[in-house]
């Protein structure tokens, strides 16, 4: 029998998990509190009750932002990585190194969701370098940020 395994971490690498069992219960939350948790529209979030959370690599950092949850983000670059509860943890779907495999099914906290988000897909689409001004920074940029999968060591050398 093979057990559903996931990984994923921070930008900068310094917090990693695993998790394995299957994820349940991916959404997206709108309320103001995740909102500013998340610095954007809303926060993806997965639950991984009933599987088993390994921190690889590091741990995350905690902000009490209620008396019934805390946030769990990287010390050392920011990244949102938890909604921890008393019902269980959460863990942002951007921080895995597959999100696209995790589809959100229900959207919570509508009453703060923001007016244009469900117009979002209306506006105009271009890849990153059809911004011609911005063309030759972009091509000169170098990442530094953790690949999406685990490394024998980081960071590199």
């Amino acid at each position: 029998m093979t057990t559903e395994t996931h990984s994923g971490g921070c930008q900068c690498g310094a917090v990693r998990f695993r998790i394995e069992g299957p994820l349940r219960d991916a959404s997206v939350c709108h309320c103001r509190m995740c909102q500013k948790a998340f610095g954007n529209f809303y926060a993806p979030l997965v639950s991984v009750r009933g599987a088993t959370l390994v921190w690889t690599r590091g741990e995350p950092k905690r902000f009490k932002s209620s008396n019934m949850g805390a946030r769990g983000f990287c010390g050392d670059c920011g990244t949102p990585l938890t909604f921890e509860a008393p019902d269980g943890v959460a863990i942002a779907i951007g921080a895995f190194d597959a999100p696209q495999t995790i589809v959100p099914t229900i959207q919570w906290g509508i009453e703060s969701k923001l007016p244009y988000v469900d117009h979002i897909h209306e506006l105009p689409q271009k890849h990153t370098l059809a911004d011609l001004d911005a063309a030759p920074f972009l091509a000169d940029m170098v990442s530094n940020q953790h690949p999406d999968h685990d490394t024998e060591r980081w960071p590199p050398k």
